[in-house]
């Protein structure tokens, strides 16, 4: 009895502070959201973004069930959780998810154009409710997709595996519903996906949000790195704006917009962290599929610059220098010592993995490099060890020389330079690079 009253005493918050946020969310939800759909109704023109070919997509009245069934998981999934800690990473990801949704709403409305037929029955008067509150004006992004993908993401890694299937079903019929019952565009649902996934990347389960450390960083090669990027993303963000009236698909540009906003962030200060990449190589889902358009263009850049190039050469006793390996370049090697960032461990490999996440063409955190120097020369001892980058030209080379010098095979910066380049692997290394491999050394 002791213990069952201590365990309830431990898990109560659980269920109090669900209540408390949901009790915040759900009025903030329908005053903001009304709110919104108000400001859309006082304009006198309120524009559209549609293919022609949607008036093709069929109506499928008992569809508004699964629909309306988002709102209990809504509010159930604030109560399943294990810690308070849960409750507010989720309820954090439902805010952010409904300010900058309704944001969007009141900065440029859309408007469905969609005439439902009439229905009768359970789903008729599900349509009544549902057009009590919800007029046409709220379109992209779908806050219901968005909602989804963060009640997706919740419920998927608690439930049994048995429930799992029919759990990715009933969530695959709430996505296909929001174009069922006419109540979306097509374009609005990946602008929905892409603030969910965002949203998710923003409060990452088992970790601290990726910008909680920011601090505006002090080199400024990576603050210039990170003007760069950011131009990017106005460029992409710009031409979506300018694009959108001639194809809704041009609404497609704000992925790329907003993956490199993100990482022109972590060239500003938040650092590497932004990938969400762990020490196993494997980064969140939410991180894989949110910088997925820059990740493409790593993996682009990767090919243009080493497609003639060894993948990775013999340096000394079993430690290799390379690129970013594919799966069979992998297994080659007992360990590989991973210090990309935007680079994902390629699926399948067998071989022992460690990630040290860092950001490209910026200086290298000096701990960091001793940490991976070190663990290469305790890792040669399993078996042939590959240090790798993108390109194996710069953070994977910083290490080396740290490591030939800390185990006394070169005995200066220089020297562990000429056997790199005698190995055949040209290397790019500017003077801070080399400085904060050797640094305490003396």
């Amino acid at each position: 009895m002791e213990k069952a009253r201590s365990t309830f005493s431990r898990a109560a918050p659980v269920p109090k502070r669900a209540a408390l946020w949901l009790m915040f969310l759900a009025p903030f939800f329908y005053l903001s959201y009304g709110g919104a759909n108000w400001l859309a109704s006082q304009r006198a023109h309120v524009p559209n973004v549609a293919f022609a070919w949607e008036s093709a997509i069929p109506f499928f009245g008992w569809t508004i069930i699964p629909y309306w069934s988002i709102n209990l998981f809504y509010a159930l999934c604030l109560f399943i959780n294990t810690t308070p800690r849960d409750v507010d990473r989720l309820a954090r990801r439902y805010l952010t998810i409904q300010i900058v949704a309704v944001a969007c709403f009141v900065a440029f409305p859309l408007e469905a154009t969609f005439v439902r037929p009439a229905t009768s029955g359970l789903p008729g008067f599900m349509f009544a409710v549902l057009g009590g509150f919800d007029k046409p004006f709220n379109q992209a992004p779908s806050l219901h997709v968005a909602l989804l993908v963060v009640i997706w993401d919740h419920l998927r890694g608690r439930l049994p595996r048995r429930a799992r299937l029919l759990w990715h079903f009933w969530c695959f019929l709430i996505g296909a519903s929001v174009l069922t019952t006419w109540q979306h565009h097509v374009m609005d649902i990946p602008t929905g996906m892409l603030l969910g996934l965002f949203a998710a990347w923003l409060f990452p389960r088992d970790a601290g949000s990726p910008l909680a450390k920011f601090a505006v960083s002090g080199d400024p090669k990576s603050r210039r790195l990170g003007v760069y990027y950011l131009c990017g993303a106005v460029i992409c963000l710009g031409l979506a704006a300018l694009c959108t009236p001639l194809s809704a698909a041009a609404l497609l540009l704000l992925w790329p917009a907003v993956a490199l906003a993100i990482v022109a962030v972590g060239y500003f200060g938040a650092g590497p962290q932004i990938f969400q990449k762990r020490a196993d190589g494997r980064a969140t889902l939410a991180s894989r599929w949110l910088l997925a358009p820059y990740r493409l263009g790593a993996v682009i850049n990767v090919w243009l610059w080493t497609r003639k190039m060894p993948a990775s050469v013999a340096i000394a006793d079993g430690v290799h220098l390379g690129r970013f390996p594919r799966r069979h370049e992998a297994d080659r090697f007992a360990t590989v010592i991973d210090m990309t960032g935007e680079l994902q461990r390629p699926g399948g490999t067998f071989a022992g993995w460690c990630s040290f996440p860092a950001l490209d063409l910026a200086t290298l955190d000096k701990s960091q490099t001793f940490a991976a120097a070190n663990h290469v020369e305790a890792a040669r001892q399993q078996g042939p060890v590959l240090v790798c980058c993108a390109l194996g030209f710069q953070r994977s080379a910083c290490v080396i020389v740290r490591w030939l010098l800390i185990s006394r095979r070169c005995e200066n910066p220089a020297e562990a330079l000429r056997l790199v380049e005698r190995a055949g692997r040209r290397v790019h290394l500017p003077a801070r690079s080399v400085h904060a491999a050797t640094e305490g050394l003396q």
